[in-house]
């Protein structure tokens, strides 16, 4: 296998274009080098259009932005927040010649607990069920410093580790953060992704 070195600050870049209740751009580093499958995965889903229309479901005022499951292209979906990448579907790591298949059953990949990034204001993070590699294609934008989110802190059960950060339009991250939302903490104005470009240099 062969793996390309890339720091943090030089790694790949994901650029976020949203419209609806909210219009504008961010872009978000990818710590490959420290979060390899969990990236690549990211990376796949978004350049083969998995993430395109799909709709931030879930919104809550100085918490976090999770977004990423296929039922919320319907923004009104009972379903929105369950859902993941088929089953059985592989992707290559970046830099690397190995290939990982997703779980056969669930489309889950495997938790990366191995590096201590804490989940800061800016930080993208992987959304679980609290089972054991139950991460998919679900992600968070942590809007606050959720330290107790951190699969290193042990204050709760929670583990969601990072894989990368917000580096430019943070603005439109907090104006999505601020939007009024229901009683299932979606959108009332839905919130839609219209692409991730992903960058790579």
């Amino acid at each position: 296998m062969r793996r390309s070195m890339s720091t943090a600050a030089e790694g790949p870049l994901a650029k976020f274009k949203v419209s609806g209740g909210v219009n504008g751009e961010f872009t978000a580093k990818l710590y490959t080098d420290e979060m390899p499958i969990t990236t690549s995965n990211f990376m796949d889903l978004a350049e083969t259009g998995f993430y395109d229309g799909i709709h931030f479901h879930r919104v809550i005022n100085n918490f976090m932005l999770q977004f990423g499951c296929p039922h919320a292209k319907d923004p009104k979906s009972p379903r929105a927040g369950t859902g993941g990448p088929n089953p059985g579907t592989k992707f290559q790591l970046y830099g690397d010649d190995a290939v990982i298949t997703r779980d056969p059953r669930t489309g889950c990949i495997p938790d990366e607990f191995t590096s201590k990034i804490s989940n800061k204001p800016g930080t993208l993070s992987m959304a679980n069920t609290g089972q054991p590699n139950s991460g998919g294609s679900q992600f968070f934008v942590n809007t606050v410093h959720n330290s107790y989110l951190d699969w290193f802190d042990g204050s709760t059960p929670s583990r969601h580790p990072v894989f990368g950060e917000v580096v430019e339009g943070m603005d439109v991250v907090k104006e999505i953060e601020k939007t009024q939302t229901n009683n299932r903490d979606s959108p009332l104005d839905p919130v839609k992704l219209e692409t991730i470009e992903i960058i790579k240099e």
